[in-house]
């Protein structure tokens, strides 16, 4: 496995003048390492972006989609070197890591098809009004570490197939993936159209706060985002941030709790519950608590956690140690104030990131484990009476990110969503997120919206003719 790797720079591959280490979570080894970009080489990838904008804006879209189609094609011939490089940095079990890559391919070939109509909102005698969309300019996109590979495409399609250019830096933590697609796309697109620059803590703020970016698109904590948003406003960057969520779900007593269970536990731990849309308050009906507090036990006791290359791995370890702390931090905060905990199956023990899936057995609403994102395998169980009570405690959060609502009858769980102060609720399902589908936070969780037509739109500004007739 290669163990150094470039950035994508104005259509070259280039080094930058010190370098990050890149840990495996599942040994604590290093495996690589990768650019520590600075104010030179993010100048340099800003100064070849702005230079390819003007070419690139003017290239007919069926072009651009052409291309993002090629782009597709290049990386599906490569989906198991990507997958197997995507588990060693970020943890995940090499079958989600091959789903991640595939999920990310699919956004390629989707955006290969995706164009904005030309509004026409009068059409008359005298004149006629169209609307048009038309590109912003040079795209900040920066994005996290859960999922490195699908929230980097989630911003390079649609900003590129819009004619826009992009600057993209990926998580320190994570960034060998996204690197490596870079080598692999750096003949596909003009010079310039795609930059793609790695550093430590310090790049990020120089990115955000740069003159030379007409947008940012970021994913990652509100707190951070907050900072995000004071950096652009200095010159009006239109902005994106899709931030943190503390989601709720809710389980209604007409449930089959046999037939659920299992969605339910992975709708709360997959990725090692590592996922921002990830249910993180579980509300049960008491009629059925203590009968699917058990099937969730069960069911995570069965499960093994542990090194995402073997075979029969389901939950990985935490990506970095950071977030190992947090949540271990979590954990004993529960365990000091004598809160039930229903530990799962052991993890490894020695190095590793591994935490084993806790769930916490009915904990008073103002326990931190309630009113913070774990983003770490700690479920609260939570036993509500009523439907009003259990709908007004999901929404007693800053947050409005994602919740679920599970139950037999649809039309019933349909009145219980359209009350949740979300910007995605799903019903007797979690975690699909198709690119067809408009994905925007409410209160904390974010500004603007990804993926859909609305999301297409957040790399554009509309521009409106008036033609006269006569």
């Amino acid at each position: 496995m290669t163990t150094q790797y470039s950035m994508l720079i104005g259509g070259r591959l280039v080094q930058a003048g010190a370098t990050l280490d890149v840990l495996n979570p599942a040994t604590e080894e290093v495996i690589a390492k990768a650019p520590d970009a600075g104010s030179k080489e993010l100048e340099m990838a800003v100064t070849a972006a702005r230079k390819a904008f003007k070419g690139w804006s003017a290239t007919p879209i069926a072009e651009r989609q052409a291309l993002l189609k090629q782009a597709g094609d290049v990386l599906s011939a490569n989906v198991q070197e990507l997958a197997a490089l995507l588990t060693s940095e970020q943890g995940k079990p090499l079958a989600a890591a091959v789903a991640e890559v595939q999920a990310g391919i699919g956004w390629f070939y989707f955006h290969s098809q995706a164009s904005l109509p030309v509004l026409v909102s009068e059409d008359s005698d005298t004149r006629r009004v169209e609307t048009h969309h038309v590109p912003l300019g040079v795209v900040c996109a920066i994005s996290p570490w859960n999922f490195p590979v699908m929230l980097s495409v989630w911003k390079l399609t649609p900003a590129l197939v819009t004619g826009n250019t992009l600057v993209l830096k990926p998580s320190p933590f994570t960034p060998l993936t996204v690197l490596k697609i870079g080598e692999l796309l750096k003949d596909v697109f003009p010079a310039g159209v795609l930059n793609i620059i790695t550093g430590g803590d310090g790049l990020g703020p120089l990115m955000t706060s740069h003159a030379g970016f007409d947008k940012i698109s970021f994913t990652g904590s509100t707190a951070t985002g907050r900072r995000v948003m004071e950096s652009a406003a200095k010159s009006l960057k239109r902005v994106t941030l899709e931030l943190g969520g503390n989601d709720a779900a809710i389980v209604l007593p007409d449930v089959d709790v046999a037939a659920v269970a299992e969605r339910i536990f992975m709708g709360a731990f997959y990725n090692t519950a590592q996922v921002c849309t990830a249910t993180k308050r579980l509300y049960i009906h008491e009629s059925i608590y203590d009968q699917l507090r058990d099937h969730l036990a069960g069911i995570a006791k069965a499960l093994k956690v542990g090194d995402g290359s073997e075979a029969d791995t389901i939950l990985g370890p935490i990506q970095n140690r950071l977030q190992y702390q947090r949540v271990n931090k979590l954990i004993e905060d529960a365990k000091a104030n004598h809160l039930t905990l229903i530990e799962g199956r052991e993890v490894p023990k020695g190095r590793g990131y591994f935490i084993p899936v806790t769930l916490v057995d009915n904990p008073p609403d103002d326990a931190r484990v309630v009113t913070e994102e774990a983003f770490g395998p700690v479920l609260p169980l939570l036993k509500y009476k009523t439907i009003d009570e259990a709908i007004e405690r999901a929404n007693a959060s800053e947050y409005g990110l994602a919740g679920a609502v599970w139950g037999s009858n649809v039309a019933e769980a349909l009145a219980v969503a359209a009350r949740m102060e979300t910007g995605t609720v799903w019903i007797n399902e979690n975690l699909y997120l198709p690119p067809m589908a408009p994905f925007a936070g409410h209160k904390q969780s974010g500004v603007g919206v990804e993926n859909g037509q609305d999301g297409l739109q957040e790399y554009t500004n509309a521009k409106t003719y008036y033609i006269p007739k006569k």
